[in-house]
């Protein structure tokens, strides 16, 4: 079928009750990159260099914000028609390299169609003027309704449910953020301030990150939000955000986070971004999440009396961990995950352990235990099962944390304390602003090492059981439920 004409889709809006362009759909399938976990994320044929995303609040979180983005790519394959990830707001308006085009939709694909067929390696700027809603429910992800407003929550695939883009973790990007909103609010997105312009009952805040980063990684915060200022190592800008009434309330959790940057610089190296900061949202999402720059946390994380201040302390490290894991250095692929939430987690037992946690040793042992069953579970950290249907976030799975961060650990008692340390060091230097492979990192592994390790990796990513941990002989696994 083909796509729908310019002149006739106006009329055909007017009627169509999805949120997309739904009026007729283009026959192409969306296409994908060929994730294993997410097959139809992410879009061939061209790479994004940047996205400027604008966005205008107009007070209410169950209102669709107007926005605009903007996309500067590159084609990497001769393209007739642009894939983008795009599911939930209504698509006005589409310009590619300042034609107008024709676009149509099907299940989570904004499908363009170029104004001619596009040669690889030529520039490709694409405009999409939408609406960005946040209404929804379940685990989807996108845009998370705080009590004065709105944040992001766009792991695993949920970026697309706010803007359109290539929503892969493969293709990274720089960003530029302009929110419009009432100046009763406050609007902070990641990276830095470069401009606030007020404009009628309006203000506009403009920020732009200095390092490329995931679509999945993106935060901006609008609501009734104080904005805490202070320094980190070097000089680095670190600003925390809070619900306004709160702020005196947070402080004693928010002023640690220099010394806790200190604490992982210590470890792996000078941190990679231009800024950091905690952003406490009141709303009763039961996660945190590593947002480049600026990490999501719950308020309720901070004030339920029933967690220790060694296990606050210990997963706000977590989130700072994945600024070097994760995002700075961003797996490739889902598959390679366990990179990610293993060194957060490992960096975590390592903090709660100096602050009054249970041991490492401890922890991982009683890790150990329970790993057969995890697998059987997930499957193995480097080959992970898909998510359950219909529960996304079920991709993070005990197996991917502490599962994973016990590879590391047996890692460590295979090649020695030094030379894991350097490898740590090496992994996030190598591969800093851009993506990294499981098969990056146990060749960089060997390397170090100094001898072949495939025996090892083979058994301790991919194997159904777990193998012995080297240096304890002693340790058991717990038979599966």
């Amino acid at each position: 079928m083909p796509l729908l004409t310019r002149r006739l889709r106006p009329a055909l809006l007017a009627t169509a009750s999805a949120a997309l362009v739904a009026a007729a759909l283009p026959a192409p399938e969306p296409l994908g990159i060929g994730d294993r976990l997410f097959p139809e994320l992410g879009n061939p044929g061209y790479d994004v260099l940047a996205y400027d995303i604008a966005l205008t609040y107009h007070g209410s979180n169950t209102e669709p914000l107007d926005a605009v983005t903007r996309i500067r790519a590159r084609t990497t394959a001769p393209l007739d028609r642009i894939n983008l990830d795009f599911a939930r707001g209504t698509v006005r308006g589409v310009e590619v390299n300042g034609q107008s085009v024709d676009f149509g939709s099907k299940r989570e694909d904004l499908i363009l169609q170029a104004p001619r067929r596009l040669p690889a390696g030529v520039p490709l700027n694409i405009t999409v003027r939408h609406t960005s809603d946040p209404s929804g429910s379940g685990d989807d992800g996108g845009w998370v309704r705080t009590a004065d407003g709105l944040a992001m929550a766009n792991q695993a695939d949920a970026a697309h449910r706010v803007f359109p883009g290539n929503d892969h973790p493969s293709d990274k990007a720089y960003f530029t953020f302009r929110i419009t909103a009432p100046h009763r609010l406050t609007a902070v997105a990641a990276g830095l301030p470069v401009a606030k312009t007020r404009h009628g009952s309006s203000t506009t805040w403009t920020y732009r990150t200095e390092h490329p980063m995931a679509t999945e990684l993106a935060q901006v915060s609008i609501g009734r939000s104080a904005v805490a200022h202070r320094t980190g190592p070097h000089g680095l800008p670190v600003r925390d955000v809070v619900p306004a009434a709160d702020r005196k309330k947070m402080e004693p959790w928010l002023e640690k986070t220099p010394a806790q940057l200190e604490w992982m610089e210590r470890r792996v190296g000078r941190y990679p971004f231009e800024t950091y900061g905690v952003l406490v949202a009141d709303s009763p999402i039961g996660f945190a999440l590593e947002t480049q720059t600026l990490s999501l946390f719950g308020k309720s994380f901070f004030t339920e009396p029933a967690y220790p201040e060694w296990y606050v302390d210990s997963v706000m490290v977590h989130e700072l961990a994945h600024q070097w894991f994760g995002n700075s250095v961003t797996p490739a692929s889902w598959s390679d995950l366990w990179l990610n939430e293993g060194h957060a987690s490992w960096y975590e037992a390592r903090y709660a352990e100096e602050k009054g946690g249970p041991t490492l040793e401890r922890r991982m042992r009683e890790a150990y235990k329970l790993s057969d069953g995890w697998r059987a579970d997930g499957g193995p950290p480097a080959h992970p099962d898909g998510p359950a249907p219909g529960q996304k976030l079920s991709l993070f799975r005990p197996v991917m944390y502490d599962g994973s961060a016990l590879v590391l650990y047996a890692l460590r008692q295979e090649i020695g304390e030094r030379a894991f340390d350097r490898l740590e060091r090496t992994w996030v230097r190598a591969h800093r602003d851009s993506t990294a492979t499981t098969a990056d990192f146990t060749r960089l592994a060997a390397g170090v090492a100094g001898r072949d390790l495939t025996a090892f990796f083979d058994g301790w990513l991919y194997g159904k059981k777990t193998p012995p941990m080297p240096g304890h002989p002693d340790w058991r696994s717990a038979k599966p439920a």
